[in-house]
This record gives structure tokens, C-alpha cells and sequence, in this order.
């Protein structure tokens, strides 16, 4: 329940409407209560216009054709009233509904924007694809249609009970006998309903997340001509989807007919009981007709009442895993009132540091055990007890075997993860004590795999700095070397790129990162493995441009190019989260064995690592 009590939360906004459409639907229930008492008043003036036909009493008959009239003008009128009502009902619903997905849409996605980095590690993008959608939506539709549909299905059983107990109060108590009954079998099924929704709402997660997985990497599907394997990987989670589905069904084909018959029972008592009350005169034709009527009215709310609560368990299993995500509170945050970064050069410095990534957290263990996935292993210590100063304006290249800690390190700058011990410190203040907005506005990184989003190129370039304008955003790109095969395509800047940018190639798509990172201007300029995906020709403009863009700027290198460390100041060596070793070319080859292997099996890039700077530009650097 208390699900369903969050869930509600979500109305307080709309509040006014809320209370608009229940009136509305209120009186039109009214209305349609009213429309069996007039059919009831109109067979009995029949009734008796024809017993005053056959007894020549004109005026009589007069009467009740006049009479006639007016019922008929009333029930015309009341079904009128009844259809403004109800699409008064309808617009004020829809726009609470319509504003409740609004709003969860908008607090679901702005609390996945606050979760750090690290949360997503763990997660598949089609779950939280499922939740943001899939799940909303039941949630959306109960609470604008269905809280409301409730109502009315109360409001015809108590209007309509009330009418037939006033008409005959036996016959009344008799038709709303199965009531009771009917609330213990619906109350029992939603015990039994709740779990089995719930369950195939994750499991068309999964089937999201399947599509996804499958969409986004469907040039490794087709490189490798493995349709059959993934289609036999979606119809697997497909049949998963459908077994629990049927699970479901089967409660419902169980219950539902059941809440169905039981009224059917009031029904038939009623026509047996009734109708010798109307051969005995105890109960005029018009009240039988009336109270007939009213028991329609009475049976339809209850027999779709199994329809209204699987629309409830739906919401509230949806509802369950919508709050999962939004009870997951952000663990990577700024201190309350945290001024932001102080102005400076970019000094840089790495004080004890050590970092472990996490195990992942209940949310992620939910999806573990529903995914049926092996658990994930202890914590592991990717950096330990660094130490490092780069002082400001010195370009540093990190290097090492894959999985030394590189990225891992530079990723603790902008407080992409929080170290486990000591502290990193930018211009002398730790960045666990200054605006992360700021912080982040003060680094730019260039990746391996640039993410471009579905935009023109103008906009991707100017992300990092929106307002930026045409002429600085180009300034950018020509430092970048990008200007030149921008100018080639088909709009220039204003072309638009294909979905993670994927319509360009490998080499364009960093050099438009790299004149991203540029035009937002950072203090720290962080290039991880940032040239690994240009040609040599490319290369070498590349690094001219970053040669200049790096001066003034303290600037972290990632690199397995020996041709690209030659960038750098002073270089670090990094093994199994250590700096075994810290200085300049010729230090480090007297120094560290592991440097010189890295040299050694670099030979072809080495020669440019022994030239003076001048000369290092000369050879293409």
C-alpha cells in the first residue's frame, strides 16, 4: 500500500483537477442513475396510456401523452447533459494525466542526470530505457483514467444500490448480495495479481534491454554475420516475456469470470423474485423495468472490477520499480553551499590517493538476481597511495599496460568517481569541496571514442559552451583541424549527424571532440588516447593544433603512442595502480625497466622521443 500512497504524491499538483473531474463524473453518474427512473416512469404512463385508450378516458389519455413527453424531453435531456459532462470529464483527465507523465518523465530523468558515474556502470540502458517509459505509462494512465474510472464504478454501486433498496428494499438487498463476495474474490486476486505484473514488467525490461543492446551494436552483429545468434538471444527473452505473461492471464481467466458470475446470480434472483412481484401487482411494470435497469448498471462496475485492479497492480508494480530508481539517492555530490572552483592555473596534485570501485549497489543487485546474472565480485583497488604534482601549465603523459589505472586516475579530476583515501586537489582546494558544476565547467576531456550527440555539427561543437558564437565555434575547429572536411560536407556546420555521430569517420569524430574540449577552454585538458583513431597525416595536424591548444594549460595525456607522449613534459609510469617510476624521457629509460619496455616495443615512434622540441615539430610532431 504504501506504494499506492507514494503514488498518489504524484496528484497533489493537480489537485484542482482532480477534484473538477470527479465532480464531473459525479454528476454524470447522476445522469445515468437518472436514466433508468425515467425509462421506469415512462413504461408505467405507457402502461397506463393504454389502459385509458382501451377505457376511452380521453383526458386521461391526454395526460399521459403529454406526460410522455416531458419524460422523453427529460431523457433527452439528461443524456446531453450526461455527454457534455463526460467530455468536460475526459479533457480535465487527460490534462492531469497528460501533466503526471509530464512530470514523472521530468523528475525520473533529472534524477538519472544526478547520479554519478558510477551508478551506471552497473546498469543496462534498456532497463532504465523500460522504466522511463514502459513503467510511466501505467503509472500515468491509472492515475489520470484509472482513480477516476474507480470512482464512478463505486459511485454506480452506491447510487444504484441506493435506487433499488428505495424501490423495494428486499429486492434491493437481494440484487447487491453478491457485493461482498465479489470485494473477498477481487482483494484475493490482487494479492496473487501484484507479484506475476511485476515480474513481467521486468522481464519486458530485459526484452528492452535486449532490443537495445541489439540496435546499438548491429554493425558487430552484421561484421560477424551473427543474426541467428541474437535472434535466438530476442526470442528467448521474448518467450520469457510471454511464459510470465500467461502466468498472469491465468490469474486472470481464474478470477475474473468468477467476479463476473456472481453478479449473474443477483441477476437471476432478481428476474424470478421481481417478476412475480409485478403477476402478484406488488411492483408495477415501470419499478420491475426501473430496478432492471439498475442492476445492469450494477453489475457492469462489478464485473469489470478485475479489469480495474489489474490496471491498479500494474501501476503499482510499475510504480515499484519507478521508485527504485528515484529512492537510489546520488552518492557524488557537492557540499551544501559549496563555493565554487577559485580561479587559477591548473595546478594539479594527487595526494595519497587510492580508489576502489564498488560493488554494486541494491539497485544493481536487484538487476544481478533478476537477470540471473553471477554475482559480481569484491571491490577492487584500481589506484593505490599515489602521489603526484603537475604543476600548473605542464603536460603529463601517463603510460602503462592496459589496466594500470590511467584513465581511472584522470577520471578523479572532474570527480567523475570520488577517491577511496587521500584527496586530489585543483589550485590547491580539494575537489570534494567545491561546486561539481564548476569543477567539471574547469575540465575537458577528449576520450578514445568520442560521443557526438544527434545534432548539427555547430551544436556538438558548441555543447560544452552553448553560448559560443559561429565564429569562435569555427576558430575551434580550424585549431582542431576539423574546418577543412567540415567545409566539404553538405551544410558545413549545420550538418547534422547521425546518431553518437556514427555517419562521419573514426578520425572526424575526434577531431570535432577535440575542438569541443577547446572551445569550452579548460584549465585542465585531459586527452585520453585521444589521436588513436586518425591516420598518421592526421596525426601530425592534429598534434600541432594540441601542441598549441595545451600551452598555458595543464594537460594529462593518455597514450600508447610513443609519437604522442613525445608531447609531454614529464611522464608517469603506471603498473597495477602504482607510479612505479615519474620524470622525463631520458630519466625513465635509465630508470624504469618497465619504460624501457614500453620504448622497446614502441621502436618504430622512439626516434621522435630523442629530438629537441623544435625539431620534434619539424618531423611532424
Amino acid at each position: 500500500m504504501s506504494t499506492f500512497y507514494r503514488l498518489l504524491g504524484f496528484l497533489r499538483p493537480y489537485k484542482r483537477g482532480l477534484i473538477a473531474s470527479w465532480a464531473l463524473a459525479s454528476a454524470a453518474m447522476v445522469m445515468t442513475v437518472a436514466l433508468p427512473y425515467l425509462t421506469g416512469r415512462t413504461v408505467d404512463t405507457l402502461r397506463s396510456g393504454a389502459l385509458h385508450t382501451q377505457r376511452h378516458q380521453l383526458l386521461a389519455r391526454d395526460h399521459d401523452r403529454h406526460t410522455l413527453l416531458l419524460l422523453a424531453l427529460a431523457i433527452v435531456a439528461a443524456v446531453l447533459v450526461r455527454w457534455v459532462l463526460t467530455y468536460l470529464r475526459r479533457m480535465i483527465a487527460g490534462r492531469v494525466s497528460l501533466g503526471i507523465e509530464y512530470d514523472l518523465r521530468e523528475l525520473i530523468y533529472g534524477h538519472l542526470q544526478r547520479l554519478e558515474l558510477g551508478f551506471f556502470d552497473h546498469q543496462q540502458t534498456g532497463q532504465l530505457m523500460s522504466r522511463a517509459t514502459v513503467d510511466l505509462q501505467a503509472v500515468r494512465f491509472f492515475l489520470g483514467y484509472g482513480l477516476v474510472f474507480i470512482l464512478q464504478s463505486v459511485l454506480t454501486l452506491a447510487l444504484a444500490g441506493i435506487a433499488m433498496i428505495l424501490i423495494n428494499p428486499t429486492l434491493g438487498l437481494i440484487a447487491m448480495a453478491p457485493v461482498p463476495f465479489v470485494v473477498v474474490i477481487s482483494q484475493r486476486y490482487g494479492r496473487r495479481a501484484r507479484p506475476a505484473v511485476q515480474e513481467v514488467q521486468q522481464r519486458i525490461a530485459e526484452l528492452t534491454a535486449n532490443a537495445e543492446e541489439n540496435i546499438s551494436g548491429v554493425r558487430v552483429v552484421k561484421s560477424f554475420a551473427r543474426e541467428p545468434l541474437q535472434l535466438t538471444r530476442f526470442r528467448h527473452s521474448v518467450s520469457r516475456v510471454f511464459d510470465q505473461a500467461m502466468v498472469a492471464t491465468r490469474l486472470e481467466a481464474r478470477y475474473n469470470p468468477m467476479i463476473g458470475f456472481l453478479p449473474q446470480l443477483g441477476l437471476a434472483a432478481v428476474l424470478l423474485i421481481g417478476g412475480r412481484s409485478v403477476i402478484h401487482a406488488h411492483l408495477s411494470l415501470g419499478q420491475f423495468s426501473a430496478f432492471y435497469f439498475y442492476l445492469n448498471m450494477l453489475i457492469a462496475p462489478m464485473r469489470s472490477l478485475g479489469v480495474t485492479l489489474g490496471l491498479a497492480q500494474r501501476a503499482a508494480a510499475s510504480g515499484a520499480r519507478i521508485f527504485q530508481v528515484l529512492d537510489r539517492a546520488p552518492r557524488l555530490t557537492s557540499p551544501p553551499e559549496a563555493p565554487p572552483l577559485p580561479a587559477g592555473n591548473g595546478h594539479v596534485e594527487f595526494r595519497g590517493v587510492s580508489l576502489r570501485y564498488e560493488d554494486p549497489d541494491e539497485f544493481g543487485a536487484s538487476y544481478s538476481s533478476s537477470l540471473k546474472v553471477a554475482p559480481s565480485q569484491p571491490a577492487r583497488a584500481v589506484l593505490r597511495d599515489v602521489d603526484l604534482d603537475v604543476p600548473a601549465g605542464r603536460t603529463i603523459a601517463l603510460v602503462g599496460v592496459t589496466g594500470s589505472g590511467k584513465t581511472s586516475l584522470v577520471s578523479l579530476i572532474s570527480r567523475l568517481y570520488d577517491v577511496s583515501a587521500g584527496s586530489v586537489l585543483i589550485d590547491g582546494v580539494d575537489v570534494r569541496s567545491v561546486d561539481l558544476r564548476s569543477l567539471r565547467r574547469a575540465v575537458a576531456v577528449v576520450s578514445d571514442d568520442p560521443f557526438l550527440f544527434s545534432a548539427s555539427i555547430a551544436e556538438n561543437l558548441a555543447y560544452a559552451r552553448p553560448g559560443a558564437d559561429a565564429e569562435e565555434v569555427e576558430r575551434a575547429a580550424i585549431r582542431a583541424q576539423a574546418h577543412e572536411f567540415i567545409a566539404r560536407l553538405p551544410d558545413g556546420y549545420e550538418t547534422q549527424v547521425g546518431e553518437r555521430g556514427l555517419t562521419l569517420s573514426g578520425g572526424q569524430r575526434q577531431r570535432l571532440a577535440i575542438a569541443r574540449a577547446l572551445l569550452a577552454d579548460p584549465r585542465v585538458l585531459i586527452l585520453d588516447d585521444a589521436t588513436s583513431s586518425v591516420d598518421s597525416s592526421t596525426e601530425r595536424q592534429i598534434k600541432l593544433a594540441l601542441d598549441a591548444a595545451m600551452a598555458g594549460r595543464t594537460t594529462f595525456i593518455i597514450a600508447h603512442r610513443l609519437s604522442t607522449i613525445a608531447l609531454a613534459d614529464e611522464i608517469a609510469v603506471l603498473d597495477r595502480g602504482r607510479v612505479l617510476a615519474h620524470g622525463d624521457h631520458a630519466e625513465l629509460l635509465e630508470s624504469s625497466e618497465l619504460y624501457r619496455e614500453i620504448v622497446a616495443k614502441g621502436l618504430p615512434d622512439q626516434v621522435f622521443l630523442t629530438r629537441e622540441t623544435r625539431a620534434r615539430e619539424v618531423s611532424g610532431l
